[in-house]
């Protein structure tokens, strides 16, 4: 018997120290850590303790017996990932990462922007220092933390939304302030914060969409995957999308986890949504959506996808879902030496054997050039000639972050520029996740980019390198007592309909709650 890590892994690697004989790869000090789509347990080395499965914070592991069909495929992932070269000779014994330490016994006063599972690592990474007197404000413009937990995440993956919990655990420790509806860069300044806090963190994230740059690219019928995933999430900003769903077809150009995420849930059954937290007006939409093949296209060859074999496992069990993809796309030496990419197009090679009322196609090498149309998007044209009939178009071709006034940007990588955590020219000022690094890595690779930045600002801590605090700070916002009054309010209403939560969309509304 083995135990076996599942497709809502997040890779925050709790498993790597809870196992006792080192069966848990890649971790994180190892160079495939930092692209690995998923952590593997060898199942060969497993001794079926369970510890991985009690720290596991997504529910992602499980023993081999206990499976779920649709999770049955990944004890061949497990054991594919361990077929390469010079990944069967590990030691026994696991790693252990020494805990965060400073030398001065001063308190330390940081304010931490954002509230998704970044600023959750980076709350609890500052917390864990021992023998540390911290006080931490985190900020955020909405009054619902979670940021990519509860506007990114597929409402289809509730263990990977699961993670949000953290971020909550870590804004109720000791010493950890919130201010909610509080947004930085128009109520508060960069500026004001340094002055009132040794430290200023961003875990800001990325949260508009990458635009495709094409002639008809601005077209009605044209949006971003962000846009999208934040309408069917209940973000405030992209309550008002109103996709046009009348249309039989759409085209998602991508082919990244994002882009199989949208065309899911453009596809799936509205019935299976409504067990989930999808928000109530997208539900509404998609009930009455016309929508009925999606085809997800890739500009480079599939050895090239930045889909996960977990995703493409995930669409296998949407009920009444065709799959297909062009056999001349899959060419047999694709994918030799690299047994994961090896089953990913195993699995590829497997859609055309499946068949539903409503289809999903995947396309490859195919290279956009115009968005076809007059008033609305009519097509999308190829470099090869090929058009594609469609009146949606979707953009999931990546994030960018949003500047802060008062700080550097670089507008190519959309990212605020950074040495490992320091913002470039702004003493005290520091990055942590997606807003740091770009888009890159699942949730749980926020853990260790967190511990980079809080190691890089204690030792500035440490040498007398961060400006003491001038006075007591004076942000004015809702504190965590607030949106523990519209989390009651959202679980209740779904409670009544059967559903994990109905979210409160308009601020307004959430505001009203609040008394």
């Amino acid at each position: 018997m083995t135990h076996v890590i599942t497709g809502s892994c997040c890779n925050d690697a709790s498993c790597v120290a809870a196992c006792p004989v080192n069966c848990i790869h890649p971790t994180p000090d190892e160079p495939a850590f930092a692209t690995a789509e998923m952590l593997y347990i060898d199942p060969d080395a497993c001794i079926d303790c369970g510890a991985c499965v009690d720290v596991c914070p997504v529910e992602a592991v499980a023993p081999d017996f206990e499976l779920e069909p649709e999770d049955e495929p990944f004890l061949a992932l497990n054991g594919a990932w361990f077929a390469a070269p010079g990944r069967s000779d590990y030691p026994s014994t696991p790693p252990r990462q020494p805990g965060l330490t400073v030398e001065r016994a001063a308190p330390l006063r940081v304010a931490v922007i954002g509230t998704g599972p970044s600023a959750g690592y980076v709350v609890e990474s500052l917390c864990g220092v021992r023998d540390l007197a911290v006080d931490v404000t985190v900020i955020d413009r909405l009054l619902t933390p979670g940021g990519l937990a509860r506007f990114g995440v597929a409402p289809d993956h509730p263990h990977t939304k699961s993670s949000g919990d953290a971020v909550i655990k870590a804004l109720r420790r000791q010493g950890v302030t919130a201010r909610l509806g509080v947004e930085v860069g128009v109520d508060v300044s960069i500026e004001e914060l340094r002055a009132t806090h040794h430290a200023v963190v961003l875990a800001t994230g990325a949260s508009e969409g990458r635009t495709l740059g094409l002639p008809g690219a601005d077209l009605p019928g044209s949006v971003t995957a962000a846009d999208l995933v934040g309408w069917y999430n209940g973000h405030p900003d992209h309550a008002d999308l109103a996709p046009d769903l009348g249309v039989e077809r759409a085209v998602v150009i991508g082919n990244g986890n994002v882009a199989l995420d949208v065309a899911r849930v453009l596809l799936t059954d509205p019935a299976e949504l409504r067990r989930t937290d999808i928000a109530e007006h997208a539900l509404a939409a998609l009930d009455v959506s016309n929508v009925r093949e999606v085809v997800v296209v890739g500009r480079r060859g599939p050895e090239h996808a930045a889909f996960t074999a977990s995703e493409l496992i995930g669409l296998a069990s949407v009920r009444g879902l065709s799959l297909a993809a062009r056999v001349e796309d899959l060419a047999p030496e694709v994918g030799e030496g690299d047994p994961v990419l090896a089953y990913k197009l195993d699995v590829l090679r497997s859609f055309g054997n499946s068949s539903g009322e409503r289809r999903l196609e995947l396309r490859f090498g195919l290279r956009p050039t115009e968005i076809l149309g007059e008033d609305v998007v009519r097509g999308v044209r190829f470099e090869s000639g090929e058009v594609i009939e469609t009146e949606l178009v979707v953009a999931a071709i990546g994030y960018r972050s949003r500047p802060m006034p008062g700080l550097p940007f670089d507008e190519a990588r959309g990212v605020i520029p950074s040495r490992g955590g320091r913002v470039s020219g702004a003493n005290g000022v520091y990055v942590s996740g997606w807003v740091k690094r770009g888009p890159s890595g699942g949730i749980g690779a926020n853990r260790w980019c967190a511990r980079e930045t809080v190691e890089a600002l204690l030792a500035d801590f440490d040498a007398g390198m961060l400006t003491a605090p001038a006075g007591d700070e004076r942000i004015t916002g809702a504190d965590l007592i607030a949106w523990e009054r519209i989390d009651r309010h959202e679980r209740a209403l779904g409670r009544a309909a059967g559903r994990p939560r109905i979210k409160v969309v308009e601020v307004a509304e959430q505001r009203g709650l609040l008394g």
